[in-house]
């Protein structure tokens, strides 16, 4: 089960009405995956467990377990089956669309350098390797969400990686060539490099290897959603105009931008459908633990990943 509205209509021949179809998409593949963020929060909000042992976890998660799964995931990327121009019509709007936001939270509303780079994330940056990836392939299977696989590749190779250099780097806190040693001894980045290069050398990587980074990657999503939630849950949900604008920028303007893009560029291209459902999907976390890591207010940040989250359970429910 799985395309949308533009897969399965109501009416159609082997199609439940589409109501149903929300419904299923929601509760068998959706929910499950966000209820581990929603534990995290609860737990949080009731003092089960803390934040200092949520940032214990998260950063367990993010050096020890998530670069295998980049890993994993960059050696096993089939390149030749990607659409480049589709790929490369999303990073452009990934560019007009930060650009834009960047712009508003810096002049309109006026908030510091750091946290308008870090706002301008939140709405280009998706939590697509640990949440939208999972559902898609829940939903599709591993050959149909090849767009959707081909998103991740590029926010984990890419669009990560800019807002980690860019981040450390405006920070300033210490000297370039330091800045620069931190940037090449960062596990994340390690594994894009080492993935992409067994890659495109179609080396062999040693079956040992596979099987102990399969067995560590299982437990990234759940653990980051989790600690996420713990971290997110000490902070108000107070929709400030801040908050407002950057979920609206996040939930509607992105995906309709990818929307429009495609139908206008690339009209009737395959990939458009998973492109937008992508886009549509909820901030990433990172965009957070960048700001925590730097000292950088969280007060508009951490809101607007905690409803974008909630929000985008009915879009993503309606689009898949």
């Amino acid at each position: 089960m799985g395309g949308g509205p533009l897969a399965c209509t109501a009416g159609r021949p082997g199609c439940p009405p589409y109501s149903a179809h929300m419904i299923h998409v929601l509760t068998h593949n959706i929910l499950p995956v966000f209820a581990m963020l929603a534990l995290g929060f609860v737990m949080g909000r009731t003092g089960t467990a803390t934040a200092t042992e949520a940032r214990a976890i998260n950063r367990i998660a993010f050096l020890v377990l998530q670069p295998p799964l980049i890993f994993l995931l960059m050696i096993g990327l089939d390149l030749n089956g990607f659409d480049i121009g589709a790929l490369a019509l999303y990073g452009g709007s990934q560019v007009v669309v930060f650009t834009a936001a960047y712009l508003i939270a810096r002049h309109l509303l006026h908030r510091e350098h750091l946290e308008s780079w870090l706002l301008g994330m939140t709405v280009i940056f998706i939590n697509s390797l640990l949440y939208i990836w999972p559902i898609t392939l829940l939903i599709y299977g591993q050959d149909a969400a090849l767009p959707v696989t081909a998103i991740v590749a590029w926010d984990s190779a890419i669009t990560f990686s800019f807002f980690i250099i860019t981040t450390q780097a405006m920070a300033g806190r210490v000297p370039p060539v330091q800045t620069l040693i931190r940037i090449a001894r960062n596990p994340v980045i390690l594994a894009i490099i080492a993935g992409l290069t067994i890659n495109l050398t179609a080396f062999q990587t040693p079956e040992p290897i596979l099987t102990a980074a399969r067995f560590a990657s299982v437990a990234t999503a759940p653990l980051t959603l989790f600690a996420l939630g713990v971290i997110l849950s000490g902070h108000l949900l107070t929709p400030s105009p801040t908050v407002v604008t950057f979920t609206a920028l996040k939930l509607v303007a992105f995906p309709v931008i990818i929307l429009l893009g495609m139908a206008t560029l690339l009209p009737g291209n395959p990939w458009q459908h998973l492109f937008t459902l992508t886009a549509a999907g909820p901030s990433g976390a990172m965009a957070f633990s960048l700001a925590m890591l730097y000292g950088v207010r969280t007060d508009a940040i951490a809101p607007v990943i905690i409803w974008t989250s909630t929000l985008s359970l009915f879009s993503l429910a309606y689009l898949a």
